[in-house]
This record gives structure tokens, sequence and C-alpha cells, in this order.
């Protein structure tokens, strides 16, 4: 069926997104969780991100971050997901060379993202709790905006190799993507040529950037745990506690489904394609939905406010 796709040529103009390898057929109905994630993630985020500008005690670092990360969430979503839908719904498999190039691009910073701003608000909860009469002092907004543009500009700079070696490489086998998306090692691994510095530089990337990340979490809380059970009550460590409640919640949502991938693709070798597929894009597009479900439900100034637009909306 796909002999046309897989003839010997030289860099496509074009590659095609089989969208789930194998379940063609159920497309239709693949698509529900897809737009049944995709509306309340651009919802959630969006109410996330009005609710903050428009409330002004929450006006600090820790929603300020939590308007970063409803950020990357919206984009993030954006440059997948509608391209789906359309291969789900209308068999619109084709995508530009240059366009795939932008979607990887985008894919790869607004995930990385994700991860450096979870260590921006392990930072936040460790001054909060370890230093809380210097909180408003030590994270100022001058400071706030500053680590936002540090987390903007590691992200982009590390990434951007990616695409220029994708671009690189010579592309005589196949145009045909295995994917709904164009991910990184899908685009690769259709190059016919020695792609190991990809791989190299991908591992140095999850090690020495994403591994530092989770590190520098781990520290914060180690830290942020030994000043809760230091306090005098009970009662008193489970509010401080409670305090953190949201971001390990959302670190857990972003870490754990990763991990899960990590040891599916080690040890599950025998499972099938088009497994593989939905667990990684379910990885990809769950924590854009639960985030803001997460502070929604958990943190009580952006609870009040979203029940009271809705009381005003409803009277």
């Amino acid at each position: 069926m796909l002999d046309s796709n897989t003839t010997h040529f030289s860099n496509p103009s074009t590659f095609i997104l089989l969208g789930i390898p194998g379940l063609e057929a159920a497309h239709v109905w693949i698509s529900i969780p897809f737009c049944t994630m995709y509306i309340p993630a651009i919802l959630g985020n969006i109410s996330i991100l009005f609710i903050v500008k428009t409330e002004p005690s929450l006006h600090e670092p820790m929603y300020y971050f939590l308007c970063m990360l409803a950020v990357t969430d919206l984009v993030l979503y954006m440059s997948t997901v509608p391209k789906m839908l359309n291969i789900f719904w209308f068999n619109s498999r084709e995508i530009d060379f240059s366009a795939c190039l932008t979607q990887m691009y985008f894919v790869l910073v607004f995930s990385m993202m994700q991860s450096g701003i979870l260590v921006a608000m392990a930072l936040d909860r460790y001054v909060a709790i370890c230093h809380p009469l210097r909180h408003s002092t030590i994270l100022t907004n001058p400071l706030v905006a500053k680590i936002g543009l540090a987390v903007v500009l590691r992200c982009g700079i590390v990434v951007l190799p990616f695409p220029i070696l994708a671009r690189q490489w010579p592309y005589c086998k196949t145009n045909v993507i295995p994917q709904p998306y164009c991910a990184h090692i899908a685009v690769v691994s259709l190059a016919c040529a020695d792609t190991r510095v990809s791989s190299y530089y991908g591992l140095f990337v999850r090690v020495c950037v994403m591994g530092l990340d989770g590190i520098f979490i781990a520290v914060s809380y180690t830290q942020i745990l030994r000043a809760i059970f230091s306090l005098p009550t009970k009662d008193t460590r489970l509010k401080t506690l409670g305090t953190c409640g949201s971001h390990v919640f959302v670190i857990l949502a972003f870490y754990i489904p990763g991990l899960f991938m990590s040891l599916m693709h080690r040890f599950a070798q025998n499972v099938p394609l088009h497994f593989h597929v939905l667990i990684g894009n379910m990885y990809l597009l769950l924590p854009p939905v639960l985030n803001p479900i997460i502070y929604g439900v958990r943190t009580k100034q952006i609870r009040d406010r979203l029940l009271q637009l809705f009381t005003h909306k409803g009277a």
C-alpha cells in the first residue's frame, strides 16, 4: 500500500505522516480522545492566564511561573494537535519538509521548557518555605523575568542542533513517518546516513539538561522536606506541605510518563508499533491537560476565581 511512498529518492519536499500506524481504519475513533484532551487543554490554560492577569492577589512568582507553564502547554498543543486531527479526520497526511523540521523544533523546545519551568517553580517553593521572610526580596519581578528568559534561551539554543543536523542528512529511503507529528527520532531514522551524532547529542541533552533539572528539583525538595519536618506542630507541617502539593502533582505528571516511555522502549521491544506511538503521544499531550486541572482544583485562589467567573456567567 505504501510502495509509492517508499521508492528511492533524494531529499523529499514533503513527508507523509501515517498517524497511528496499523490503526488507520480507526482514526476517526482515535481522534475522540485527542479532541477531548485538546479542548480542555486550550480552555484550561487560557483560563489560568486570564485569572492570573485579572486577579492582583495572584501577581506573585509562583503564578508567574504557572503562566509560563500555561503558555508552554498552549504552544505545544497548537503546534501538534491541529495537524493530528487533520490526519485523523481528513486524511491530510502531507507535511512540508521545512514545516516538519519546524514542528520538530517546537516540540523539543517546549517539551524541554516544561522541565525548566518546573525547576523555577521548585526554586520558588524552596525560597518560600526555607526563607519565607526573604521571599519577596529574593524572587523579585525582574529576577522572575530573567529566569523565564534564561529558560527560553537555554531550550532554544540547546535544541537548535537537532533540526540543523536533521536538515543535513540525505533522505533516500522513504518519506513516510510512522507518527502523527514530526518526532525527532522518527524523522532522523529515515536518513540514509550515519546519524550517531544526533543520537549522541540527544543522549547528552537528556542526561545533562533534563537529568540535571530532575536532580535540582530533588535537591530542592530535600531541603523543603527538612524545613517542613523541623516545624513545631503537625498542623503547621501539613499546611506548609500543602503549598507544594500542586507543584508535586505537576512534576509527577511530567516525569512519570517519561520514565514509563523510557522503560517501554528499553524492555518492551515486542510491543506493537501503534501502542508505542499512542503512549508517546499521551506522554506529549497529557501534562498540558493535567496542569490547569491540578492547579485549578488544588489552588484555592484559582479555584475561587473560576467559580466566581462561572457563577457570574450563570447569573
